[in-house]
């Protein structure tokens, strides 16, 4: 099982990004599919979540800009990002549980002042 994120680049403050997930399976098998990030100097920090059931979570700080959404037919999760600030500059993770967790490489996402 693997899972491949994408969609992390250069964003001025202000602008927009989404980010993909695709798994190499459905994405409904997943107990839940989270994003995490890691900023330079700082740990990894959950940012969203989404469970089978398809309810959803996000860390205090992205509440009202992500939005954390699925696509069964393209296996996709994509974490739609509004209203970038440099704060959020990182390094984009996605997190599978399949009973085991898979982790995606990163993707990373620069947002200038």
């Amino acid at each position: 099982v693997q899972l491949q994120a994408s969609g992390g680049g250069l964003v001025q403050a202000g602008g927009y990004l989404r980010l993909s997930c695709v798994a190499s399976r459905s994405i409904f098998s997943f107990r839940a599919v989270s994003w995490y990030r890691q900023a330079p100097g700082k740990e990894r920090e959950l940012i969203a979540g989404i469970s089978a059931g398809g309810d959803t979570n996000y860390e205090d700080s992205v509440k009202g800009r992500f939005t954390i959404s699925r696509d069964r037919a393209k296996n996709t999760v994509y974490l739609q990002m509004n209203s970038l600030g440099p704060e959020d500059t990182a390094v984009y993770y996605c997190r599978g549980d399949i009973g085991w967790i898979v982790w995606g490489r990163g993707t990373l996402v620069t947002v200038s002042s």
